[in-house]
């Protein structure tokens, strides 16, 4: 695996892990439960996007070598 597909890869855990938590733990702080509730849908369509585009590079060179 290349160095670039690992860290589109990292990005990728990022956006789907890190950006809800990160999120949450606002909402706990302000009591404001709508900044999770908005935050969830973009971040797993970005995330998933970005895992199957990633997943799919690293796959077709895997067949390559």
């Amino acid at each position: 695996m290349k160095n670039r597909n690992r860290l589109a890869l990292l990005v990728t855990v990022i956006v789907l892990v890190g950006f809800p938590i990160t999120f949450f733990f606002v909402s706990l702080y302000t009591g404001e439960w709508r900044y999770l509730m908005w935050s969830l849908p973009p971040s797993f369509l970005a995330g998933f996007t970005g895992l199957i585009f990633t997943l799919n590079t690293i796959k077709k060179e895997r067949e390559e070598a």
